[in-house]
C-alpha cells in the first residue's frame, strides 16, 4: 500500500480528470500512484466520485485519434465501476462553481466545476496533478506529484 492510498483509506474521494487518464492510459511516471488509487476504490478501501465533466474530457482524445477501444474503457471505469460515483452538473454547481471562479481568479471553469462537484456532494479531499489547487480552502486538496518517490 502506497502513501496515497493510506491518505485516502476511509475517505470519500473526488477526483480530477488527470489521475484517471494517468490510471488508463498507463503514463510511466503517475501510473504506479494511480493503480495504487485505483486498487483501493475497487477493493471497497474508500469510495470516489467525480463530475460528468471527467468524461467529456477523457473521452475528446480517444474520440479524435479514433480509438474506440480507449473511448470505451473510460466510458466503463466512469459508468460501470463499483466505488466511482459519476454525478451530473446542476444549477446548485454552477452558482458553486461560478463563486469559486469569482474568489480564485486562476481558477478555470472546467477546474472550478470539478471541484463544486465534490463540494456539492460531500467529498472529503480531491485528488488532482494542479499544483494551484493547493491554495483552495474549501477541500483537502492531493496532489499527486507529492507523491512520487524521490
Amino acid at each position: 500500500m502506497g502513501r496515497l492510498t493510506t491518505t485516502v483509506t476511509g475517505k470519500f474521494l473526488a477526483f480530477d480528470t488527470s489521475p484517471l487518464i494517468y490510471y488508463i492510459e498507463q503514463h510511466p511516471q503517475y501510473s504506479p500512484i494511480t493503480d495504487d488509487l485505483f486498487d483501493a476504490i475497487h477493493r471497497g478501501n474508500t469510495r470516489a466520485m467525480t463530475s460528468v465533466l471527467t468524461l467529456l474530457e477523457v473521452l475528446v482524445q480517444p474520440l479524435r485519434s479514433a480509438r474506440l477501444d480507449l473511448a470505451h474503457e473510460y466510458r466503463r471505469i466512469l459508468t460501470a465501476s463499483t466505488g466511482i460515483s459519476l454525478f451530473p452538473i446542476d444549477a446548485d454547481i454552477c452558482e458553486l462553481s461560478a463563486k469559486l471562479r469569482s474568489s480564485y481568479h486562476w481558477i478555470r471553469t472546467p477546474d472550478a466545476i470539478q471541484v463544486a462537484t465534490a463540494l456539492q456532494n460531500g467529498a472529503e479531499l480531491i485528488v488532482t496533478n494542479d499544483e494551484r489547487w493547493r491554495e483552495l480552502k474549501e477541500i483537502q486538496v492531493v496532489v499527486l506529484k507529492d507523491f512520487l518517490k524521490p
